[in-house]
């Protein structure tokens, strides 16, 4: 019997006349990890997306999801997961480097993956940044705050997308 492990997430997005009943799939081109359904592990970070970059509107929503984490690459609390997925990412920039003679995008790298289906085992990866806005920090210049995404390329690990929040810009 394998263990379900339910991570709760929070989808960001623009206000709309109807509230959405599944998350949007990013397909931007500086899309961190290509296109799925991005998701973040906490609500202070969705709200602060939200008023950055989904006010097209005037308004946006938060969606709280239930995520299954079982088929996950965790790059960010698993060691050996987190090693493996700096490797493909620095092993595909030097293909693309030696090919081009620059440093490659971030879209290029993501249609790499694509391409060659090197996400396609996993059903999404769990990676993080740090925040740069001092205002979002309790400790002046000290970036210690994870920022945590998850992209989702399986929609079947949704669980459950329903209505949390809204904000005025």
């Amino acid at each position: 019997m394998q263990l379900v492990v339910i991570w709760i997430a929070y989808h960001t997005q623009e206000k709309r006349k109807k509230r959405l009943t599944k998350p949007q799939k990013a397909v931007r081109k500086n899309a961190w990890l290509g296109e799925g359904y991005y998701f973040w592990t906490d609500e202070i970070d969705a709200y602060r997306w939200g008023y950055s970059s989904k006010c097209q509107t005037g308004y946006f929503e938060i969606y709280k999801s239930e995520l299954d984490s079982g088929n996950i690459l965790d790059t960010v609390f698993n060691e050996e997961y987190y090693n493996f997925w700096l490797a493909q990412i620095e092993k595909v920039a030097k293909v693309i480097f030696k090919k081009t003679n620059s440093k490659p995008t971030v879209k290029e790298v993501n249609d790499y993956f694509k391409e060659r289906g090197i996400w396609d085992e996993v059903d999404g990866i769990r990676f993080q940044d740090l925040p740069t806005k001092q205002e979002y920090l309790l400790v002046k210049d000290f970036f210690y705050r994870k920022r945590i995404q998850i992209v989702v390329y399986n929609d079947k690990i949704i669980l459950k997308f329903i209505f949390h929040r809204d904000s005025k810009c």
